[in-house]
């Protein structure tokens, strides 16, 4: 199976993610021709070999126009929706309509969508930008759809993010791997004043993740939010380089100087054929099992909505005779390798039970996200689950309960409301 293994010894941009993609050998014309497919105005892209301390790797830099910055302007005074007019750029050919982006997430989106891209690069970007946005407006405590910042607003994130979506798919990468990331210390200036090293955007990112940091000896950034946005969504294994054979390496370079190599690396080979049938869509869960027969069904009612509570992926009883035929449960949680622990010590604490079984399990699993639909009742909750080509959706329950208790209307007709609501508003780009 084709894989690539981001080497983040110098942290991760997205201009460094971008550039080591393209020198594993993407050729500079196919790949320009793809990201024209975005119709994307206002800038220019310089895609060059350079040599730093003796190494030879690839830069990236992304020249925004001087009437980007009048156009945003005009962006503001009208609610940030895109405007096209023509416009060509580095690698693009003539004649074609082109947009401008903003900076709110929703217009992002209109701009991905309305390209001619490949859906897998349309959904593979939006996940990233979703994430970077989710991040910031945790920061700036600001609702998702409204926040305005440059990390996802900058036309080089957008051409970082989806460039970076581009050359995944033109490589055929089915697996990605990733190094601890590294990041540096002190504080950097920015638009919001001076902030400390890692960025607050960064840290939220990492906060709910399995993403190891090293803190080096280095006064400056080195990991950026378009960075860690990009390999939080394309990996979920971080550490040593697995075993593959080697087929091509490629370094991308970052602007900053650090005193030594400022770079990303990318391994890109093939795994062995005991790996050949890991899927992307699988990941390892624990089973915690034990059998109860003295415990009144009340205190195991309320021992599952603790363990649901405390971030249990699933929580079932299944009826069972113990010895001298004693009928019982047995009570079985699923949960995350770093949730088993905490779940294990609720399940001792509350019931009577002297000891669980634990079990290592695999399972396939479609990306799932919690999208907010607008209702005539406000907003409600729903989720999405996908896997390449197929999609699925549920609302949420709590949220469909809510509506129905307060508009006094039955639970199974506001189910049928709200996925309605979500098929129409989903079929609108930029509104989901």
């Amino acid at each position: 199976m084709k894989a690539i293994y981001f080497d983040c010894f110098s942290g991760i941009s997205g201009d460094m993610a971008l550039g080591a993609l393209l020198d594993l050998g993407i050729d500079k014309e196919l790949f320009m021709g793809e990201l024209d497919r975005l119709n994307l105005a206002g800038y220019d892209i310089l895609i060059s070999k350079v040599c730093k301390y003796g190494i030879t790797g690839t830069d990236v830099q992304i020249v925004v126009n001087e009437e980007y910055g009048d156009f945003q302007e005009k962006v503001k005074k009208h609610e940030n929706r895109a405007h096209e007019h023509a416009h060509n750029h580095s690698g693009a050919g003539g004649g074609h309509v082109r947009r401008h982006a903003a900076s709110s997430l929703k217009s992002i989106e209109t701009l991905i969508y309305a390209g001619d891209l490949k859906q897998s690069v349309k959904d593979l970007s939006k996940k990233i930008f979703r994430e970077i946005a989710r991040a910031e407006a945790k920061v700036h405590g600001m609702d998702i759809n409204e926040i305005h910042f440059h990390e996802v607003g900058a036309i080089d994130s957008i051409v970082d993010i989806v460039g970076t979506a581009i050359c995944l798919d033109l490589l055929g990468v089915k697996k990605v791997f990733s190094s601890p990331l590294h990041d540096g210390r002190g504080f950097i200036e920015c638009r919001h004043g001076i902030l400390p090293v890692p960025v607050p955007a960064v840290m939220e990112m990492l906060s709910d993740s399995k993403i190891p940091l090293i803190s080096e000896d280095i006064n400056t950034e080195l990991i950026t939010p378009t960075g860690i946005g990009i390999i939080k969504c394309l990996t979920k294994d971080f550490g040593n380089m697995p075993a593959m054979m080697v087929d091509r390496i490629g370094y991308g370079f970052g602007k900053r100087e650090t005193g030594r190599l400022n770079a990303l690396r990318v391994v890109m080979g093939n795994t062995f054929e005991e790996d050949a049938c890991e899927d992307a869509f699988m990941e390892e869960i624990s089973v915690l099992e034990t059998n109860i027969d003295d415990l009144s069904p009340e205190i195991l009612g309320f021992t599952s909505e603790k363990l649901m509570q405390s971030g249990a992926l699933d929580v079932f009883f299944t009826p069972v005779y113990m010895k001298k035929n004693r009928p019982a449960y047995m009570l079985s949680v699923l949960a995350n390798k770093e949730r088993e622990q905490e779940l294990a010590d609720i399940i001792l604490r509350e019931t009577t039970t002297l000891g669980i079984r634990k079990i290592s399990a695999r399972r396939y699993c479609m990306d799932r996200e919690l999208v907010n639909v607008k209702t005539q009742y406000g907003e409600a909750r729903v989720k999405v689950a996908s896997k390449g080509d197929f999609k699925k959706f549920s609302p949420e329950y709590e949220d469909c309960r809510d509506i129905a208790i307060k508009a006094g209307i039955p639970l199974k007709e506001v189910y049928e409301y709200v996925a309605g609501q979500y098929k129409e508003q989903s079929n609108q780009p930029g509104m989901i």
